[in-house]
């Protein structure tokens, strides 16, 4: 079921406190206003009752999706509970695909990723492959790129949109293309974590010299 529970929380702009329901759980599938919350990121918007600011309060959460049967935890931390842990064996055994979100920006994504049924290492080698065109085509540099997200997958085909400030630049990929290039060296992209995280900077890691190789030159 969900859990949720009141906290007490000290509002950064006003410095006075006020209550805040947060939610320790969510299964989407009991509530799908909940889900919507989620995927919009309402769920975690809060507005400071004395000095009527409005801002977003990321804390901890585990959201179920039985259809789907995938299971997320948003927690910047990379320690896991001794709750989660426990939930990881017998998840996986069920079938389940387990993923830690960072960021609540990776959350709201991967909701849509993994209810599109996407494979989310897949979205990430769109991601960067996209990237490199928007170079490549002149589009501008890296460092113009203020975002690069998953849009939605249709027909066997991704889109991807690459940000600079205000603007974006739609990017469609063959999801053959991509499987293609992940099935060169799957081993490079197993993963072994309970609830492992798979975002940009996952990819990067994997293609950065190891100690022991940066040795060998």
């Amino acid at each position: 079921m969900n859990e949720s529970r009141t906290i007490s929380y000290t509002c950064p702009y006003c410095g006075r406190e006020f209550g805040v329901e947060v939610f320790d759980s969510v299964i989407a599938d009991d509530s799908p206003d909940l889900r919507d919350r989620c995927l919009s990121g309402d769920l975690f918007r809060v507005s400071c009752p004395h000095c009527k600011q409005e801002y977003m309060v990321q804390y901890p959460l585990v959201y179920i999706d039985r259809a789907r049967r995938f299971v997320l935890f948003l927690n910047e931390n990379e320690e896991l509970p001794m709750m989660v842990k426990n939930l990881a064996e017998t998840l996986v055994k069920a079938g389940y695909r387990l993923r830690r979100t960072p960021t609540l920006a990776e959350f709201t994504e991967k909701i849509q990723i993994f209810e599109d049924d996407v494979d989310d290492r897949l979205v990430e080698l769109a991601k960067y492959d996209s990237l490199i065109e928007f170079i490549d085509n002149k589009k501008g540099s890296a460092a113009d790129v203020t975002a690069i997200d998953y849009q939605r997958t249709e027909n066997g085909v991704m889109k991807i949109n690459v940000r600079t400030g205000d603007k974006g630049m739609s990017f469609l990929i063959p999801l053959t293309m991509i499987e293609e290039e992940l099935n060169m060296s799957p081993e490079r992209y197993e993963l072994n974590a309970d609830f492992p995280v798979v975002n940009a900077a996952w990819l990067i890691d994997l293609f950065e010299p190891k100690p022991d190789e940066k040795s060998l030159n």
